[in-house]
């Protein structure tokens, strides 16, 4: 056992934020504390958890974890639980790394030899779902998922909810299946007219119908539509997930391994999930640290269906060259075919990161910035 003796961090394009572990015997490992739109303050909280963790035996990964949760007193929340999340898988990485394993070895082994993926099309207002959708199977995809709308207003008119369903037949119709995000954008008397018009088309799911906080709204909409309901990005620790299981509105939860905790709450998560018959299906819009990371979550965990990857997402077209292939020396880990990407059996997380390119990237990296929405009257709108 050796103790930690450096905790850096670097910002890099497109908008993540990249964590390096380093023990006193040399051993290092890869962790991702991305909170879109957020970098500032996860920076801020990860220079308070570095002054607090060099020291602490690398090993110890749950020790380090309840120390960081319980002795700040206030707890949870995504800034804290974010910064948590990249010390936390660059911990399991070093660690699986030191022993010369892949990181699924330790927890429990493979159930699975290659991974389920789909890959996001239409940006931030869809469109043009046709062609992306066509594009995406060139890739090897065989499911999408997009924005079920624009913005909508708290009460809008029906009629803009005709496009939603237009887009989804689409898609369909090529011979892809698809998800709908909702993204916490549709109110409740919004969103129960989508899904009950979605439903006869046969969504994947429908993400984050209302948002997370509406519980009881996520309740009363699951007894309305036979459509799987999924939610669980802005859920940042097993105490967040808890009332939704047990009231049993959700089919399918889906942590981010870079705002819930890392791998250690993750991997708590799904087994508390397992136990109500919900499957998990991770968050994952960001880096390929926090995708390789959930690869290995996804090796050895039996509820898990489907893998999030951000593959050409459109965040990442915006920022030119930079997408999940950058950063990686094997670019070829992310390719996918019929559907799926082959599990990653190289040590640690199974990825070798460039640290020469994150180190050059990140000397003039900004901050990404949160987007919105502005309704005609000068009111915001859910983004």
């Amino acid at each position: 056992m050796a103790k930690i003796k450096t905790i850096e961090y670097f910002r890099v394009l497109p908008r993540w934020l990249f964590v390096k572990v380093c023990d006193e015997q040399g051993n290092y490992g890869w962790g991702e504390s991305t909170l879109e739109g957020h970098t500032l303050a996860v920076e801020g909280c990860l220079d308070s958890l570095r002054e607090r963790f060099v020291g602490y035996e690398a090993d110890d990964i749950e020790h380090l974890w309840q120390t960081a949760y319980r002795l700040g007193f206030y707890r949870g929340g995504p800034v804290l639980m974010s910064a948590l999340s990249g010390i936390d898988i660059a911990l399991w990485d070093l660690k699986a790394r030191r022993l010369h394993l892949p990181l699924y070895q330790l927890l429990g082994g493979k159930v699975r030899h290659k991974v389920k993926v789909y890959a996001w099309i239409g940006g931030d207002r869809p469109r043009d779902v046709e062609r992306a959708a066509k594009e995406r199977m060139a890739q090897g995809f065989t499911a999408i998922k997009m924005n079920a709308t624009e913005d909508i207003d708290w009460l809008d008119s029906p009629r803009a909810l005709d496009s939603s369903v237009e887009r989804l037949k689409t898609v369909k119709a090529l011979g892809m299946d698809a998800g709908l995000d909702f993204h916490g954008r549709l109110h409740k008397p919004m969103a129960k007219q989508l899904a009950k018009a979605l439903e006869p088309y046969h969504p994947l799911f429908i993400e984050e119908p209302l948002l997370s906080e509406h519980s009881e709204g996520i309740k009363q909409l699951s007894l309305l539509t036979t459509i799987p309901i999924a939610l669980g990005e802005r859920l940042y620790s097993r105490w967040d997930v808890k009332r939704f299981l047990h009231d049993t509105s959700v089919d399918i939860l889906q942590p981010d391994i870079s705002h819930c905790g890392g791998i250690s709450e993750l991997c708590k998560i799904a087994t508390m999930a397992e136990a109500y018959d919900v499957a998990i299906a991770p968050h994952c819009p960001l880096g390929p640290i926090a995708l390789a990371a959930c690869v290995q979550f996804a090796m050895a965990t039996p509820n898990f269906v489907i893998q999030e990857m951000s593959l050409g997402i459109h965040y990442n077209v915006e920022a030119g060259q930079y997408d999940i292939t950058n950063y990686v020396k094997d670019k070829s880990v992310w390719d996918v075919k019929d559907g799926y990407v082959e599990g990653l059996h190289g040590e640690g997380l199974g990825i070798e990161v460039d640290e020469e390119e994150v180190r050059e990237v990140a000397k003039t990296a900004p901050a990404w910035t949160l987007k919105g929405f502005t309704g005609p009257d000068g009111s915001i709108r859910e983004w």
